[in-house]
């Protein structure tokens, strides 16, 4: 029988071979180790957060962004057409009164979160934040390094969602979103939109930035912002009821019914420019509408008398108004 030579300290040439099996495979099992299970370098986003509203107030809430109101948005001619034939209609009509929204517009609407997290049992280390509390339902945002599913994978409205930390910043991709709307007044996305979010902390203020590029409807990246503040006596409700939604017919329409504006037809359109002054061709929109720069292209257009004052007028001063 041949027994293995032995080296100083009674350690054979096996033992050791075995050794550096064993240190190699250790090796190996750390660099294949997901993200996730390491240490976390941002902030838990979990806790009970609510909604703030010195961003475009009247946008987000009631009474929402006014038929025609495209300013500001990068959109392109199909776009401006899908907008300019929608009918605010469309969501009294059964099949659309339980859709949710999309995740690209959810953020935006009046809505207070609840974020949650899904934690490893062993060591507990985070593996996905659940954000509750908006139009489009449970959001989850995986944090564990999985890959984005395949383009022909199922989309929903809220999309696929990943996160990783970059400095104390929280940066989140969505994919796979089902198509809706940028504003309550008809501007679309289609469901090849990708999304980037940023979250971030100052304070007791949860702030998020994203930025939608959409190749069908959009000429550049959409930039917006909201922010929430900590509020741990928030009594959380899911919005509007999510979930439990029914069906039911609020106005007596005729079956087969889509409401609808053919293309050239939709003067409501133009009552935003005529009620606030803004020329027609600036509520038209498109990539120029964003910058400071479309101020000078502006002051080359006629400007409409604003509605709104003259009405205003009439409600504080009736008198005068009839002596007129």
């Amino acid at each position: 029988m041949r027994f293995a030579n032995k080296r100083p300290g009674g350690r054979t040439h096996m033992h050791c071979t075995a050794s550096i099996m064993a240190l190699l495979l250790g090796v190996i099992l750390l660099a294949s180790t997901p993200a996730w299970a390491q240490t976390r370098v941002g902030f838990n986003l979990s806790g009970m957060w609510s909604s703030l509203y010195h961003e475009d107030e009247l946008e987000r809430t009631d009474p929402g962004s006014p038929m025609g109101d495209y300013l500001g948005i990068p959109i392109n001619d199909d776009a401006r057409l899908r907008a300019d034939t929608w009918d605010a209609d469309l969501i009294s009509v059964l099949e659309h009164q339980c859709i949710p929204h999309s995740s690209v517009y959810a953020m935006r609407a009046p809505s207070n979160l609840k974020i949650s997290t899904i934690e490893d049992p062993t060591t507990a280390q985070i593996i996905a934040f659940i954000i509750d509390g908006t139009y489009t339902g449970p959001r989850t945002i995986w944090m564990d390094g999985r890959p984005h599913p395949s383009k022909f994978a199922a989309h929903t409205f809220s999309g696929f969602s990943t996160g990783v930390w970059e400095g104390d910043t929280l940066r989140v991709e969505t994919t796979h979103i089902k198509t809706g709307y940028l504003r309550r007044n008809g501007i679309p996305f289609s469901d090849e939109t990708t999304m980037n979010e940023f979250f971030d902390l100052h304070d007791k203020y949860l702030t998020l930035t994203s930025i939608a590029e959409d190749p069908v409807y959009l000429t550049e990246p959409l930039v917006r912002s909201e922010s929430w503040v900590w509020n741990p006596y928030q009594v959380f409700q899911p919005i509007a009821n999510f979930g439990a939604c029914q069906p039911h017919p609020e106005l007596p329409r005729p079956a087969g019914w889509v409401p609808h504006h053919l293309p050239g037809t939709n003067t409501i359109i133009r009552e935003f420019s005529d009620q606030y002054g803004v020329p027609f061709e600036a509520t038209r929109g498109g990539a120029e509408t964003m910058f400071p720069e479309y101020q000078k292209k502006l002051k080359q257009m006629a400007i409409p008398r604003p509605r709104v004052f003259e009405t205003k007028f009439a409600r504080e001063h009736p008198k005068q108004k009839e002596q007129q």
